[in-house]
C-alpha cells in the first residue's frame, strides 16, 4: 500500500540519485529577501441582506484604556475580564462604518474620524475606494450620533469629503452638540467635541445638505429607520435596514468592545453623556436583539463588527458572523 512514508522515502532516494549524477541541485539554506510589509489589507467586508448589499468599512483602530474608561466596575476587574479574552489594556478597538447599496441609492451609515484622531484612524475614504466606490457617489449619510469618531470623517481640511451627499443626524444630537450654550455649560474635557461637531457638520449645513430626524423616525423612509437608544449621547440612535424578511440593525455605540459589556451590561463608559440611561438603552438593545435574532453591527466591535447576540450562562454573548468568500 502506498503511504506518505513510502512516498517520502521514494522522493529522498530520487533526490539522492540525482545529486550523485550531478543533475539535481538541492539548496541547503533558504533566506527571505523581502522587507516586512508593515501594513494591513484594505478593510472592507461585504454581505447581502436580501437584495441589499452591505459593505463594512474600517476607519482603523484606536487603543483605548478600558480599565480607566469603564464605569460601575474596577480597573482590576476590567483587566481580568480582558485577560480572559486574551486582551490587555489599552485594547485595539475598531471604528466601523457601513455602506448600504440599495441599487437606486448609496447610503453610508456613519462617516469615521477623518483627520481628527491621528494616523491609525481616518482610513474610511481609502477603504471605500478599495471596496469599489468613491466618496462623490454617496447619496446620503445617516449618523447614529455626532461624536467625532462617527462624524469627523465628513470633512478633511475644512472641505466636504462627500460633495453629493445629504447628511442626516438625530435632532437631539444636533440640538446638543451644535448649541453654543451647551458647550459653555460643558466640562473642559468635553468642550473640544463641540468644536469638532461644528467643524464636521457646518460645511454641510452651509451647503444646504444637512437634515435632522426625530426620535424613532425614518431618516430615509422605506430604506432606513431609526430607534432612539439615547444615553451615550442625547440622540444616539440605532439604524435599521430590512429586505426580504431579513433585518440588519447598526446600533452604533451600544457597546465599546465585544467582551465586558455583554457579560455585564451595567458597565458604562466615560464617553456616555448619561451613563444610567446608556445602561438602560444597552439592556433594551440586547433584549430585542436576542428575541428577534436579527443581524447586529457595532461601531466598536472587532471589524467587521457584524454578528448576533444570544444569551449564555453569564448573561449575553456576542457571536461574530462566519466569514464567507462569496455573497
Amino acid at each position: 500500500m502506498l503511504s506518505r512514508r513510502s512516498m517520502l522515502k521514494g522522493s529522498l532516494a530520487a533526490l539522492a540519485a540525482g545529486a550523485a549524477s550531478g543533475s539535481v541541485f538541492v539548496p541547503l539554506l533558504a533566506q527571505a529577501k523581502a522587507p516586512l510589509a508593515g501594513t494591513q489589507a484594505p478593510g472592507y467586508y461585504r454581505m447581502m441582506l436580501g437584495d441589499i448589499e452591505i459593505t463594512a468599512l474600517s476607519d482603523g483602530t484606536i487603543a483605548l484604556p478600558f480599565n480607566e474608561l469603564y464605569l460601575n466596575t474596577t480597573p482590576e476587574h476590567v483587566d481580568l475580564a480582558l485577560a480572559a479574552a486574551f486582551r490587555g489594556s489599552p485594547t485595539h478597538t475598531s471604528v466601523n462604518a457601513y455602506l448600504v447599496n440599495f441599487g437606486e441609492r448609496l447610503v453610508l451609515l456613519d462617516a469615521g474620524t477623518g483627520d481628527m484622531f491621528g494616523p491609525q484612524l481616518g482610513k474610511l475614504p481609502a477603504n471605500l475606494r478599495a471596496a469599489g466606490y468613491a466618496p462623490d457617489q454617496i447619496d446620503d449619510i445617516v449618523l447614529t450620533h455626532i461624536h467625532t469618531d462617527h462624524s469627523g470623517g465628513l470633512v478633511l481640511n475644512d472641505q466636504v469629503v462627500f460633495p453629493n451627499a445629504i447628511v442626516h443626524a438625530p435632532r437631539r444630537d444636533v440640538d446638543f452638540w451644535l448649541d453654543p450654550a451647551q458647550k459653555a455649560a460643558a466640562s473642559d474635557d468635553l468642550k473640544p467635541m463641540f468644536d469638532q461637531a461644528v467643524a464636521a457638520c457646518q460645511p454641510y449645513i452651509d451647503a444646504g445638505r444637512f437634515k435632522t430626524f426625530d426620535d424613532n423616525a425614518a431618516p430615509l423612509p422605506g430604506l432606513v429607520s431609526s430607534t432612539l437608544r439615547n444615553g451615550h449621547t442625547p440622540g444616539h440612535s440605532a439604524l435599521t435596514i430590512e429586505s426580504k424578511g431579513e433585518k440588519f440593525v447598526y446600533w452604533g455605540d451600544i457597546t465599546h468592545g465585544d467582551v465586558l459589556q455583554f457579560d455585564e451590561p451595567g458597565v458604562a463608559i466615560a464617553f456616555d453623556i448619561d451613563s444610567d440611561q446608556a445602561v438602560r438603552s444597552r439592556q433594551a438593545a440586547f433584549d430585542e436583539a436576542v428575541a428577534e435574532k436579527y443581524w447586529i453591527a457595532g461601531a466598536h466591535i472587532a471589524f467587521p463588527g457584524i454578528g448576533h447576540v444570544r444569551t449564555d450562562a453569564t448573561n449575553y454573548d456576542w457571536v461574530p458572523m462566519n466569514y464567507r468568500a462569496d455573497l
